[in-house]
């Protein structure tokens, strides 16, 4: 991610690009706005790191707001400690505990409650405002139109019909099925709109180059790949490995099981090597033009485990042939699927897609006494401790410890794993040390049309070089109240997810440092930023930033996804895999889940490691 010279709040230039513009944000207290900069100190005010959170249920919970990350640093400094003697007991005894509300937590619920035909009580602790981790959604009003786009986990997989993705959908009252999308209404030529919120190269697709190409003004090349890049200014060997690169090697036997000889030699070089050696890449190229080949952990590839990038195919074979699914607000759609299948009453909608995507969640029904399972929300754990015959679950609501006692407990909480467990053996420590964390933010651009994209023939771009990679118009499922056509006339919502990769910096300090950048950049640096690169990049075809960004939500996930470096998933120098160490058995009366474990950031592994961890328990 490039910064940009700062520039003062209010000038001429801010107001040209809408920064004082009539628009929906949350930059501003007392009537006085928060001036930005990009050396901010980490812990920034509320109002310039949440910024702007949109309308409905999730107003309150883009990401890890200000809240979740004040309480969740709370824990890494071990502020709780101290306090632990003296938290209140609820006097609450439950068979099962799970910590974390993310859909790793809500699947281990369901699966706790199911297995034991809900004949014991369970009790989910969530941070967060609302439930479903990375499996959230914001929503936009613009000029009469309610928009919706997901915070982080995005698609599903048409599931084949034995697989336990499958099981677990109808469990919770989900066909699985693919989705009805919208058509083209925009009269003629038809533009090609993808459903997912991603560039794929389409032939109404563009590539932007700009000042690193020796183009400060900006030069477009559309249809790049259906003209083999021709006309883009950069050398002819470039040229070729960005070809060589989009094709693959067709002869490439990928690994067929996990565990087989292919998988474990992936699992050995890194995703850049594994390039390199298959496609014919130079390293030069990877890090230059391929910063985010390994875009589904976070991290470059020099970094990255080889067998992560097949892991997903490999673990979770699906219907290809189908398709990837999006519900209007990405995997939010399974978390309330899995809620209503626990609690009905918190989900008042019928059990359709439109009731389950589209309709309001009753708060006053997740934690009531007498349901077989409960959601606590705002609850941060901060200890977790085998005491008598059970466990003793310390969590933070408003900064007041509380305590509940509990026969069994599923951690689904990721990173938080290692600090909260106070009896914790050496080994799962040393083996948690060896999970990396890298962070993002997914910025989610409310227009009020794309009628400058349409002038120049595109519904997508691809750029080298500012705050974002590509973006793209997409195609909403039909169901509720979206309209069946799109056209380039209706407002809608442009994804962009952030990285902040830095290739030949060692994992852990790439880690730290991209965290560092995450908490140091505040909302309006990251707002100027997003108007400043859609002006250079639009302008010319009608885009003004000021009248047509309706709304910019910010979500930043500070440990957004798992980084498996080689070795991660069948070990390296005769030592276990260290997810193998957290996997085999549980800890006493605390098994462990999330899909870290899997070593792959995907729903499915979330749901396959909660049932493993389930069934451990009650064996």
């Amino acid at each position: 991610m490039e910064f940009p010279p700062q520039k003062p709040q209010g000038s001429q230039a801010d107001r040209a690009l809408g920064m004082d513009a009539e628009m929906a944000r949350a930059d501003f207290l007392d009537g006085r706005p928060f001036a930005g900069s990009a050396n901010a100190p980490a812990m920034m005010a509320k109002e310039d790191w949440d910024g702007y959170g949109g309308v409905g249920d999730y107003a309150t919970a883009n990401g890890n707001t200000h809240a979740v990350m004040t309480a969740g640093h709370g824990i890494r400094d071990a502020l709780y400690t101290g306090q632990l003697k003296n938290a209140q007991a609820t006097g609450e005894t439950f068979d099962c505990v799970v910590v974390g509300g993310g859909i790793s937590g809500l699947a281990a619920a369901h699966l706790f409650s199911e297995k034991t035909r809900r004949s014991k009580r369970c009790l989910v602790l969530e941070d967060h405002s609302i439930f479903g981790g990375e499996a959230r959604r914001n929503e936009f009003m613009v000029d009469g139109h309610r928009l919706i786009a997901g915070q982080g986990s995005a698609t599903y997989f048409p599931s084949l019909p034995s697989s336990l993705t499958q099981r677990f959908y109808e469990s919770i009252g989900f066909d699985g099925k693919p989705l009805e999308y919208q058509k083209w209404g925009g009269g003629q030529p038809e533009l090609d709109v993808n459903t997912l919120p991603y560039a794929r190269g389409s032939k109404n697709s563009g590539m932007f180059f700009g000042a690193r190409f020796g183009h400060p003004e900006g030069v477009w090349l559309f249809d790049p790949w259906g003209k083999k890049l021709v006309g883009a200014p950069v050398p002819e060997a470039t040229r070729q490995q960005l070809l060589r690169a989009r094709a693959g090697n067709q002869t490439f036997v990928p690994p067929k099981v996990d565990g087989d000889e292919i998988s474990r030699a992936l699992d050995r070089i890194t995703l850049e090597e594994h390039l390199m050696q298959r496609d014919g890449l130079t390293r030069e190229f990877i890090r230059t033009y391929m910063p985010v080949a390994a875009d589904w952990a976070g991290s470059s590839a020099d970094e990255n485990s080889a067998y992560a990038y097949y892991a997903p195919e490999v673990l979770f074979p699906w219907k290809n042939e189908v398709g990837e699914q999006i519900f209007p607000g990405g995997n939010t759609g399974i978390a309330r699927f899995i809620v209503k299948a626990m609690i009905p009453e918190a989900m008042p909608g019928p059990n359709t897609l439109a009731g389950m995507c589209l309709g309001p969640v009753d708060f006053t029904r997740l934690d009531r006494e007498g349901q077989p399972v409960r959601i606590r929300l705002g609850a941060t754990v901060a200890d977790v401790r085998h005491e008598g015959d059970g466990v003793r679950v310390s969590y933070a609501v408003e900064g007041r410890l509380h305590t509940v006692h509990a026969r069994s407990v599923v951690m689904s909480a990721g990173w938080t794993t290692a600090r909260t467990i106070s009896d914790l053996p050496e080994n799962y420590r040393a083996a948690y040390q060896q999970f990396y964390r890298m962070p993002c933010a997914v910025i989610n651009v409310a227009i009020r049309n794309w009628r400058f994209m349409a002038k120049m023939g595109i519904t997508e771009c691809q750029c080298f070089e500012g705050l974002y990679s590509w973006l793209a118009v997409r195609k909403v499922a039909v169901f509720g109240d979206v309209p069946p056509t799109v056209t380039p006339d209706d407002p809608t919502v442009l994804r962009l997810k952030i990285t902040f990769t830095e290739p030949g910096v060692p994992l852990p300090q790439q880690c730290t440092r991209a965290r560092m950048r995450l908490l140091s950049t505040p909302y309006s640096e990251y707002e100027r930023m997003i108007r400043e690169q859609m002006t250079l990049m639009f302008a010319r075809s009608g885009f003004d930033a000021r009248r047509d960004i309706a709304g910019i939500i910010v979500n930043r996930w500070g440990h957004a996804y798992l980084c498996g470096q080689p070795g991660f998933f069948f070990g390296s120098e005769g030592k276990i895999a260290p997810r193998e160490v957290m996997r085999r058995a549980p800890f006493g009366k605390i098994a462990f889940a999330n899909s870290d474990l899997s070593g792959i950031m995907d729903h499915r592994a979330s749901i396959a490691e909660s049932d493993r961890a389930v069934n451990q328990l009650l064996a």
